[in-house]
């Protein structure tokens, strides 16, 4: 009869780890299925209102047949001049594409440069070739490639969609198996143990199933969307969140194991009463952050909020639920073979965070001054990073074949042929609006064309009583000079009456998403702190602290800036950062940021209300200090993970994520916020309970240490 109880007690956790094997084993493969819900449009990381969008609705309609061009440039072997029947010979082999069931239309003509070292032409391909795209781009090639002594090159809009997908292909389980390998390393290291390193993965993993297969179902439905950066930001996101919040947990459980008296079940029941909270807190914070992504103008990053708050609530509702069950199943043998014993101090209330407590105890004025001067000469750096955008050779961190066959386009032809700018007009001003185009500075030519986007000056295709007029600009089409052509072509086109004439193509489109970019970070990062601080408010019960937490992380994030600023431009060459990367790494520095300080804070708090407000501050720093800081060193090694895939968005968004949660992690938290707290004494708390409490006066050595 005694043992009857004990089972009945086992029951529940048993039913809770069956239930999430099942999930585990039966939405596991949904992980590897993202992929066929995704897509890599370029249109989708647009803004919707921008002139450059409508332009691509505009034209539409003028297109005969949808198409996906390739441009084909030919340069002679030894880098000399082309014989000019060359043109005649490349035209002729591309003629031979004409009816395949990979093209979409007839080939254009090849067309010498006027340094006579360089063809191109145009091969229109159908867009719905999908995976067998490289394959369609081997054949244009193949043909091309009959010219005799000369070099073949492939770029445009056909040549990046491959090298694009190429980037993603087999990233899922890459990813995935690089960020799982890295967390299990370090909690091993971590915790010297063998079994709860395991059972934390396998929390993340199935934290991981359940968000793929609810996204794979909305995505299928059309409620959501995907592409190949929300599909790896949503991997790294729930093995960092779920990971997060599993060592706060453990590492509560373990010290209820520790303390006198204490089992399995009544550990638990207090590990969870005590981390529930802020566990919430922290995930309420991030999936609110991300759901402000809403607001963005920019269709990729909309995609990104909805999808992130699923795998963070997936994450938490895992580490709740199956990490508890599993721990309680495991006992002690969980920590095997370094068990916590009953009444044992907890190996992480001693040695160096213990020192570092002492450090803020003794001269927290000195502590928190020192450290703010650290990060406001890192901050003082932010405002050199460049966000207007990747130029098309940095796209790319390796070397793809698209970029290289752009840069020989741009060497031989005027720097911005195959990108024109496209203007759609009223076809009654096609005249006066082609003149306008012409007489802007930066503008190399200007002229109409038909259904398949080449010259017709004499017959433009007319649709609904609008024309498509292409503008070659002078400068490349990924360059600054380039952008500020366009802004001078909208004026000057805008002001031809009659027309209703807009401007779009390659070059307008990074000109309207770098300004929607900054447009979204005036209007998102005020919703986001706005939304943190709510949070804080409610769990702390403080006014003043929750602001003070909110200043710290934008400061953090401030400071991550300025030194990604100097990294990027002098370490690892970059001229510039997409536009999104800034707004993204303001989500996710301040919503992850703000986690370890409210699983610092929450714990002071505790700690306050029964030891007092000094000692709470040492004790709530003690404590909590070693799993907060290996929570920071998985979120960083995990989002660090991301420079896998070969793109330089993710590889900026990896390093200031990274580098952002570290600084966060070991300064801001460790040394700026307690010794901030620890100087402001009950002030901090206002208007809380812990406001109106007394202290007993400090000794006149430790009052003058500050």
């Amino acid at each position: 009869m005694p043992r009857r109880p004990r089972r009945f007690r086992l029951l529940l956790p048993a039913v809770l780890a069956l239930v999430w094997l099942v999930v585990g084993g039966a939405l596991g493969p949904y992980a590897g299925k993202l992929g066929e819900v995704a897509t890599n449009d370029q249109a989708a990381f647009l803004p919707r209102s921008a002139e450059s969008t409508r332009v691509i609705e505009e034209q539409e309609a003028f297109r005969q047949e949808e198409t996906l061009p390739v441009l084909v440039v030919w340069t002679a072997e030894d880098g000399g001049r082309l014989p000019q029947e060359r043109a005649r010979e490349a035209t002729r082999a591309l003629s031979a594409l004409q009816g395949s069931s990979q093209v979409a239309g007839a080939p254009s003509p090849a067309l010498p440069s006027d340094d006579g070292e360089a063809l191109r032409a145009a091969v229109p391909l159908r867009p719905d070739l999908g995976d067998t795209l490289p394959e369609a781009l081997d054949t244009v090639r193949d043909a091309a490639s009959d010219v005799p002594g000369t070099t073949v090159w492939l770029a445009g809009p056909a040549a990046t969609q491959a090298d694009l997908s190429g980037a993603f292909a087999g990233i899922d389980g890459l990813l995935l198996a690089v960020a799982l390998v890295t967390v299990l390393l370090i909690l091993l290291v971590v915790y010297r143990s063998v079994l709860l390193p395991l059972v934390v993965i396998l929390s993340a993993i199935f934290a991981l199933a359940l968000a793929c297969a609810v996204v794979y179902v909305l995505a299928d439905g059309g409620v959501v969307r995907v592409d190949g950066q929300v599909q790896g930001i949503l991997s790294i996101l729930v093995i960092g969140a779920a990971t997060d919040y599993a060592l706060l947990l453990t590492a509560r459980y373990r010290e209820e194991l520790a303390a006198p008296g204490g089992e399995r079940f009544g550990a638990m029941r207090a590990a969870l009463r005590e981390s529930w909270g802020p566990i919430a807190a922290s995930a309420a914070t991030v999936a609110l952050g991300l759901l402000a992504l809403l607001l963005s103008d920019l269709t990729n990053n909309r995609a990104l909020g909805p999808v992130g708050a699923i795998g963070i609530v997936c994450s938490v509702l895992s580490a709740l639920t199956f990490l508890p069950a599993a721990l309680v199943l495991l006992g002690r043998a969980a920590y095997w073979p370094a068990r916590p014993k009953p009444g044992a101090a907890d190996g992480s209330a001693s040695g160096l965070w213990q020192r570092v407590a002492s450090l803020v105890d003794r001269a927290p004025r000195r502590v928190w001054t020192l450290t703010l001067v650290g990060l406001l000469a890192c901050a003082a750096f932010a405002p050199t990073l460049q966000s207007k955008g990747v130029p098309l050779d940095e796209i790319f961190v390796n070397d793809a074949p698209s970029v290289a066959a752009q840069e020989t386009l741009g060497r031989h032809f005027p720097a911005g042929a195959g990108n024109p700018a496209v203007i759609i007009a009223d076809a009654d001003a096609a005249d006066r609006v082609t003149a306008a185009a012409r007489s802007v500075e930066g503008v190399d030519s200007a002229v109409p064309v038909d259904g398949a986007g080449r010259p017709a000056p004499a017959e433009p295709l007319v649709v609904d009583g609008r024309v498509r007029i292409d503008a070659t600009l002078s400068a490349a089409a990924d360059s600054d000079a380039a952008k500020d052509a366009v802004a001078r072509l909208r004026t000057a086109v805008h002001a031809v009456d009659g027309a209703d004439a807009l401007v779009g193509g390659y070059t307008a489109q990074r000109y309207d998403t770098q300004v929607t970019a900054e447009r979204d970070r005036e209007v998102i990062a005020p919703v986001v702190l706005l939304t943190i601080l709510l949070v804080l408010v409610v769990l702390l019960r403080s006014l003043l602290l929750p602001v003070l937490l909110v200043a710290t992380v934008a400061l953090n994030f401030a400071a991550t800036l300025g030194v990604a600023a100097l990294v990027f431009e002098h370490v690892l060459g970059f001229t510039g950062t997409d536009p999104s990367v800034p707004l993204y790494g303001f989500v996710f520095l301040v919503a992850l940021g703000v986690d370890y300080n409210i699983f610092l804070m929450s714990r002071v708090r505790e700690e306050s209300l029964r030891l007092g407000l000094r000692e709470g501050v040492r004790v709530g720093l003690t404590t909590t200090g070693g799993v907060i800081t290996s929570a920071g060193v998985v979120l960083a090694a995990t989002f660090a993970a991301l420079i896998v895939i070969p793109l330089a968005f993710l590889v900026q968004l990896a390093f200031i994520v990274a580098f952002g949660v570290l600084l966060d992690t070991l300064v801001v938290r460790s040394l700026l916020v307690p010794g901030l707290v620890r100087d402001l004494g009950r002030t901090a708390w206002w208007p809380s309970t812990l406001s109106r409490r007394r202290e007993a006066p400090e000794p006149a050595k430790a009052t003058a240490a500050r």
